[in-house]
C-alpha cells in the first residue's frame, strides 16, 4: 500500500489529463473541497495533474508546479496516492494505469475504449495488487450505471441490459423525429452545438456505443467482452421515410446497444431500433442517455440523465476517487467485479428479433402473393403490412414476428432477386415489442 500524508488527513491525487472532464474534477475537488472531507473522511488534495501542453489555459486555479508534462512522473511520484486517468484513448493510459497498479496505487477512469479492449489485463492487475479501479464514468459519463450493476444488482441474475448511451446519435434522431430534418442537417446542428465531433464517424457509426456496450456486458453478465465482439450499426442510412414510417406503425426509432445473456451465451449488439413509442425509452430526447436493465427478481429498472459532458462525467469520476480514498484511508478496498468468464459470444446470425422491412415492388397482381412466399420459405412469419401507392410502383411496408437474423438476410436476399422488386429499402430491427 503507497504511504499516506504525513499528517494522515489528506490522500493526494495525481491527474493525467485535464482537458474538459480533468478541468472540471480539478474544480470540483476545490469548490466541494468540505462536502468531500465530510463524505471521505479525509481531505483530497490535487498534487500532480499531467497535461501534453503546460502553456495552454485550463480554466482552474492551480498551485505552481502541480502541472507538467511528464505523466510517468506523476505515476512514479511518492506523494501522489491515488492516480486519476482521463486523457482516453490505448496507449499511453494503459502502460500508466498498470504501472500505478504496480506501485499499489487506485485508480480511478473515465476511459471506455481502454477497458473496452484491454479492460481484463487492467482488472486483473488490480486484483493482483489487492487496490481499486474504478470507471463509473466510462459508460454513460455522469448516469450511475456501473455500481449498480457491480453492486446493488451483484446477487441479480440480469438477462438484458439495452440503451441509449450515445447522447450525439440521440440527438440527431431526436430532430429528426421532432423536426423532420434529414440526416445531414441534424448531425450539423449537432456540429453546430458542440455535441458531435468535426469527424463524427464514432458517433455516428456507433464505434462509441460499441465500446460501451461491451463494457456494460462484461459486468453484467461476468464475461470478457471486448469491442470487437460486438456487432455495429450506425445511423448514417436512416432517413426521413424510415422516421415518418415508424412513427405511423407507432415506434421511435433509437440507436440501442443491447447486451442479452441466453443458453450461456452472450449476445452484444449497437444498432439503430423501431422501439414502441409507450417503451420508456422512446421519451428519451435530445443528448441525453438512459439505460434499461431487465433482471429476473427485479424485474425492469430505467437510469435516465446526462450521458456525457465534462461537468456530469466528472461527478461521476468524483464519486469514484472519493470511494477510492475511503478505501484507502480505511485500508480495505470496494467491490471488485470479480473472475470474467470465457462464456461464448453469440453471433448476429443466431439472435432472434422482429424486424421492419420497406420495399418499392411493381403494382400489379400476385406480387404481395410471390414476396410472401419468400418469407415463408425462410420461416419468417409477417405480423403486418402496410402498402402505399406510388405512381406504377408501390411502397410495401412489413414488419415480422421475431425471426432469426439469419433467416431474414436470407429472406431480405431471394426477395432483392425478384424481377417484381424495385427496390429494397431499409431493414430495421424491432425491440421491445413481442418478448
Amino acid at each position: 500500500m503507497v504511504g499516506m500524508d504525513e499528517r494522515q488527513d489528506v490522500v493526494r491525487v495525481g491527474i493525467l489529463g485535464c482537458g474538459n472532464v480533468g478541468a472540471a474534477l480539478v474544480d470540483l475537488l476545490r469548490s466541494n473541497a468540505d462536502l468531500i472531507r465530510a463524505r471521505a473522511g479525509v481531505g483530497v488534495e490535487v498534487r500532480r495533474v499531467a497535461v501534453r501542453n503546460v502553456a495552454r489555459d485550463r480554466g482552474v486555479e492551480l498551485p505552481a508546479g502541480v502541472i507538467t508534462h511528464d505523466a510517468e512522473g506523476v505515476v512514479a511520484d511518492p506523494e501522489v496516492d491515488v492516480v486519476v486517468e482521463v486523457i482516453g484513448g490505448i496507449e499511453p493510459a494503459r502502460s500508466l494505469i498498470l504501472e500505478a497498479l504496480k506501485r499499489g496505487k487506485p485508480v480511478v477512469t473515465a476511459n471506455k475504449e481502454l477497458l473496452a479492449n484491454v479492460g481484463r489485463e487492467l482488472f486483473e492487475a488490480a486484483e493482483g495488487s489487492g487496490v481499486d479501479m474504478l470507471f463509473e464514468a466510462s459508460v454513460a459519463g455522469g448516469i450511475p450505471l456501473i455500481r449498480p450493476l457491480r453492486e446493488s444488482l451483484a446477487g441479480e441474475k440480469i438477462r438484458r441490459v439495452m440503451g441509449i448511451v450515445n447522447g450525439t446519435t440521440n440527438f440527431i434522431l431526436t430532430r429528426m423525429t421532432e423536426e423532420g430534418s434529414a440526416f445531414a442537417d441534424a448531425l450539423a446542428e449537432a456540429q453546430s452545438l458542440g455535441f458531435a465531433e468535426r469527424d463524427p464517424t464514432a458517433d455516428v457509426e456507433g464505434f462509441d456505443a460499441a465500446a460501451k456496450a461491451a463494457i456494460i456486458a462484461s459486468i453484467a453478465f461476468g464475461a470478457r467482452v471486448v469491442a470487437g465482439d460486438v456487432y455495429r450499426e450506425g445511423i448514417s442510412e436512416i432517413t426521413a421515410d424510415d422516421i415518418a414510417a415508424a412513427g405511423e406503425l407507432g415506434y421511435v426509432v433509437k440507436l440501442l446497444a443491447v447486451a442479452e445473456e441466453s443458453d450461456g451465451g452472450v449476445a452484444v449488439r449497437v444498432h439503430p431500433a423501431m422501439v414502441p413509442s409507450d417503451h420508456p425509452l422512446a421519451s428519451v430526447r435530445g443528448s441525453f442517455n438512459a439505460v434499461f436493465i431487465e433482471g429476473d427478481t427485479v424485474g425492469e429498472l430505467m437510469l435516465y440523465g446526462r450521458g456525457a459532458g465534462g461537468g456530469p462525467t466528472a461527478v461521476a469520476v468524483l464519486g469514484d476517487l472519493i470511494d477510492a480514498v475511503k478505501n484507502l484511508h480505511g485500508g480495505g478496498r470496494g467491490a471488485t467485479i470479480g473472475t470474467l468468464a470465457d462464456k461464448p459470444i453469440r453471433r448476429i446470425d443466431e439472435v432472434e428479433s422482429q424486424f421492419y422491412l420497406s420495399m418499392d415492388a411493381a403494382d400489379r397482381p400476385g406480387v404481395l402473393a410471390r414476396i410472401a412466399d419468400c418469407f415463408g420459405r425462410h420461416g419468417v412469419s409477417i405480423q403486418s403490412m402496410q402498402q402505399q401507392g406510388r405512381d406504377d410502383d408501390a411502397r410495401l411496408i412489413f414488419v415480422t414476428h421475431r425471426a432469426r437474423e439469419a433467416d431474414l438476410r436470407a429472406t431480405v436476399h431471394e426477395v432483392r432477386d425478384l424481377d417484381v422488386i424495385v427496390r429494397v429499402g431499409s431493414v430495421l430491427r424491432v425491440v421491445g415489442g413481442e418478448e
